[in-house]
């Protein structure tokens, strides 16, 4: 696990970062989500130790992070740092090398990634040949070819295809599903929603946001509810008249409502039911619950709404 506690940084006068803290747990991918000018990057480079803090501490696993263990990270920067004239396979072996793997683990290991990063075929052009998408997943490969113990990754979805995503996103859960802490950012809030276990929203170098997907929907959930009836008799207009619930869209059968308790909102599918029940039961003319719950808002609109 990497934990950052109390993380403040200043360039100049500028405070970019102030007092961030989160951890990023072991076997578990965390997104780090955030606009333009946020931290996101400055927290990165914290954590592998390109940029120093004014305060605050790094760890991992509960002790102080030093060189040693961060020479043992994947780390892809946003801006592409590989050697763009040296041909891909090559350059990935060499730094397999750099990171002390034996010749034979360096070549074997930069062989699988070019092949599960569809490379295969371009591993021996050299880095400049490539379009955009390939360079990017080459430049993932080379953050994971001495298999790291943790990766911290920015933007590594930048200016991938829809297929490149779904590879990439296959040989991330890989790494995470070893026992790996995967962090990394990205502007692509739905790949995030998809992807990871744990979120984090950093805005104006302070977390405004982090837990668990599922703990940040529900944080946010607010009180809004939907029904949907079906049959040929389904009308949800009676949701207006119902104590306690205001109707914020109907359609037929469908209704999105707010309402001012969960006791408001059960009695909404307790009215539905008994309304299907009773209204010529028995018969194809019954209108039937298909659907009834809470809303359950997106990371997009999670993130809308904390940034504000």
């Amino acid at each position: 696990m990497i934990q950052l506690e109390g993380i403040t940084r200043s360039f100049g006068e500028r405070r970019v970062l102030d007092d961030v803290g989160f951890r990023v747990d072991g076997g578990r991918m965390t997104g780090f989500v955030g606009g333009n000018g946020a931290g996101k990057t400055t927290t990165m480079r914290i954590i592998l130790g390109v940029l120093s803090a004014d305060a605050g501490t790094v760890t991992i696993d509960g002790a102080p992070i030093t060189a040693g263990d961060r020479a043992r990270f994947g780390y892809m920067p946003e801006e592409r740092g590989l050697y763009p004239k040296m041909k891909v396979l090559e350059q990935l072996v060499y730094l397999g090398r750099l990171h002390g793997m034996s010749a034979g683990d360096a070549k074997r290991s930069a062989t699988e990634l070019v092949d599960r990063l569809g490379l295969g075929e371009r591993a021996n052009d050299p880095l400049e040949s490539l379009s955009l998408g390939n360079q990017q997943r080459a430049q993932i490969a080379a953050a994971l070819v001495h298999e790291p113990v943790a990766l911290v990754l920015d933007e590594p979805f930048s200016g991938l295809d829809p297929i490149a995503v779904e590879v990439v996103l296959g040989v991330l859960r890989d790494y995470a599903a070893k026992g790996a802490p995967v962090l990394f950012s990205s502007h692509q809030l739905d790949i995030v929603e998809r992807l990871c276990d744990d979120v984090v929203v950093i805005g104006g170098g302070r977390i405004l946001a982090a837990g668990s997907r599922e703990e940040l929907r529900a944080r946010h959930s607010g009180s809004a509810f939907e029904i949907e009836l079906a049959g040929p008799s389904a009308d949800a207009g009676w949701v207006r008249d119902q104590p306690g619930v205001e109707v914020t869209h109907l359609d037929g059968g469908f209704a999105r409502f707010d309402a001012d308790s969960d006791a408001a909102a059960q009695s909404v599918l307790s009215r539905a039911v008994a309304h299907g029940s009773s209204e010529t039961h028995g018969s194809s003319e019954t209108a039937i619950v298909r659907r009834f719950g809470p809303i359950t808002p997106t990371l997009a609109e999670i993130f809308k709404e904390v940034v504000q």
